[in-house]
């Protein structure tokens, strides 16, 4: 018991510190970097489970393989890659276009108007801009039922990154340079803990979006990550009330 109670204990200092280090770095922060997916809506939304849906029937179609086996090509393209768009460009000569136009082809009435991230990013001060692997098209369905299209300067897409994706350092550079960004007053929340890595070493404030996923969670050695949350919009909203 003892030994359950000391531990609990630890785990809620480590969880104050992390909050009070991230308080302080935002109180420097003008520039406020969005992933989309799983971050500004949450994960419980679970779009994704449409487009891993949509992709598992491409890849098993484009390789005349069962969907077990297109599942594992596609997470194991998704992990050494950054997406599974750019292993399977790279190794099966994919149309990129042809391939986001068919999986992101989905259902999107499960994203609805949410009140509290209108708000939060109204009251929010600096410029505010998204930086996703998906593309425009798709991101501003998905922003627009949220109801804060309005509320971005810009939008970097994987076309805009030359379809290099996260967590590539070229694509980062390319995003600060596009976006005319200055990662030392800038603060990046996104859901896959490894693309934090290198916007922590360009000098970002790093906020990964917890959502309990196996894809999405850091490596033992986490210090890029400076904080931590699971909820963006009731984050945001409490944060900027």
């Amino acid at each position: 018991m003892q030994e359950k109670s000391s531990y609990k204990s630890e785990k809620l200092s480590q969880a104050s510190h992390s909050a009070e280090r991230l308080e302080q770095l935002l109180s420097t922060r003008d520039t406020w970097v969005f992933d989309l997916d799983n971050t500004l809506y949450h994960h419980r939304i679970d779009l994704f489970a449409q487009i891993d849906e949509k992709m598992g029937s491409f890849i098993a179609n484009l390789l005349s393989t069962d969907r077990t086996e297109a599942r594992r090509v596609q997470k194991g393209y998704l992990m050494k890659y950054g997406t599974s768009l750019a292993g399977l460009m790279k190794h099966h000569g994919v149309d990129p276009h042809e391939f986001l136009e068919d999986v992101h082809d989905i259902d999107f009435s499960p994203v609805e108007e949410d009140r509290r991230l209108i708000e939060a990013l109204d009251r929010l001060d600096g410029r505010k801009v998204i930086f996703t692997n998906a593309d425009c098209n798709y991101t501003n369905q998905v922003i627009s039922r949220l109801g804060v299209k309005d509320h971005f300067d810009g939008i970097f897409d994987i076309i805009a990154a030359g379809l290099i994706p996260k967590p590539q350092p070229p694509t980062y550079d390319l995003f600060i340079n596009e976006m005319d960004i200055d990662p030392t007053r800038a603060v990046f929340f996104e859901d896959m803990a490894r693309n934090l890595e290198p916007a922590h070493a360009m000098g970002m404030a790093t906020v990964w979006v917890n959502t309990s996923s196996p894809w999405g969670n850091p490596h033992e050695d986490a210090t890029y990550i400076d904080g931590e949350i699971d909820d963006l919009s009731k984050w945001l909203h409490d944060h900027t009330a």
